[in-house]
């Protein structure tokens, strides 16, 4: 499933999928979580990026793996290396990916005021919490995904 689309690699046809898709959901985790009264318009697409982006990372690393044994599984020296240092952003990305998505849920369900309120249902204090949590978790995110580009890069145009 994950080895070929079209008779290509998969996974370089799906990382940018993963990558683009992250980085939007960090760009707009940040403005639900900082502008407020941008919320109701941000809140669909930040539900809609928290089911498709952590999807989308899981996709690339599972290629990624399906690569890895389909075409270097013997590949050894700086090669090697630079495949293991990118194949190890894989879970720690997918992982903050997935933390950042049930974050930006949370707090988009937090920010949803109950029917007949006008109030977050879980108060101010809570939302300004939740919505730290998320701003530290989209920097964490963009960081790794970020480095697990880079390290792909590197590992593929290096010589």
């Amino acid at each position: 499933m994950f080895d070929q689309i079209l008779g290509l690699p998969a996974h370089p046809l799906i990382i940018h999928f993963a990558v683009v898709l992250t980085v939007l959901l960090t760009v707009v985790a940040v403005g639900y979580a900082l502008l407020a009264a941008r919320r109701p318009l941000l809140a669909w697409a930040l539900v809609l990026l928290s089911v498709v982006a952590p999807a989308a990372v899981f996709a690339a690393r599972e290629s990624g793996e399906r690569l890895r044994e389909a075409r270097f599984a013997s590949a050894g020296g700086a090669l090697g290396e630079r495949i293991e240092v990118h194949e190890g952003f894989a879970l720690p990305l997918l992982l903050s990916v997935s933390a950042l998505a049930l974050g930006s849920l949370v707090l988009v369900y937090a920010t949803t005021s109950a029917r007949g309120s006008t109030h977050d249902r879980l108060g101010r204090t809570a939302t300004l919490g939740l919505s730290a949590l998320v701003v530290a978790l989209a920097a964490a995110t963009a960081y790794l995904v970020f480095r697990a580009g880079d390290s792909g890069a590197r590992a593929v145009w290096s010589s």
